[in-house]
């Protein structure tokens, strides 16, 4: 292979495109990889050959592709996954709800549930005990409020507007069913109460802090 001659030494004729250029020096590289001599010299015919290309290009004789001009815009970006836009929820917000595990969702459930079972029943009993298993309720409430934060104030207002709620909600119920013909006696209308107050007990206790 000829020294003086760029184009003999890669094997490629003097018009010869770029692609054939770099595939002729890869190769002639791959070929003699263990004689470092040999790619040096290939290396270096490469190097002039482009350099001579840049040349022509400038006189504005032949035009050099821009992956050869410009070989940092041929890395390959790698797309980035979608990202699910995230809601910014306000700071008071974030500080009220809260992301119990669902051992913290059982005990809460078993309890509120177990008083609303009783609280149905209780209209039949002498001396109906439905205020003693509302105020039980009231107390879980505030304790399973009270000891994720160790805030009691914060427990109890929170338990009172959702007994307030609560109370509310079962009252409007009751007007509902009365409008479309459905009259409930004192004893059913203090049951639905009381067990909209244990719904939102069980939600206040185990999705708020």
């Amino acid at each position: 292979m000829s020294q003086e001659n760029p184009y003999e030494l890669l094997g490629v004729s003097d018009n010869a495109s770029f692609d054939e250029i770099q595939s002729a020096k890869k190769r002639i590289c791959e070929e003699n990889k263990n004689d470092a001599q040999i790619v040096e010299k290939v290396e270096a015919a490469y190097d002039a050959v482009i350099m001579e290309r840049l040349k022509l290009r400038q006189d504005g004789k032949i035009k050099v592709p821009e992956r050869i001009r410009f070989p940092e815009r041929n890395k390959v970006e790698t797309p980035t996954p979608n990202q699910v836009p995230t809601l910014n929820s306000p700071n008071w917000m974030q500080n009220l709800i809260d992301n119990p595990s669902q051992n913290e969702i059982l005990l809460p459930t078993g309890v509120f549930l177990a008083l609303a079972v009783l609280s149905f029943f209780a209209g039949n009993a002498q001396g109906s005990p439905l205020t003693l298993f509302m105020a039980l309720g009231f107390t879980a409430n505030v304790y399973f409020l009270t000891r994720k934060e160790n805030r009691f104030g914060r427990s109890l207002l929170i338990t009172i507007i959702a007994f307030v709620l609560g109370i509310g909600l079962g009252a409007a119920i009751s007007a509902s069913l009365a409008n479309s013909g459905i009259t409930l006696n004192p004893d059913q209308a203090e049951e639905t109460n009381a067990s909209f107050a244990f719904l939102l007990f069980w939600i206040t206790s185990c999705f708020l802090r």
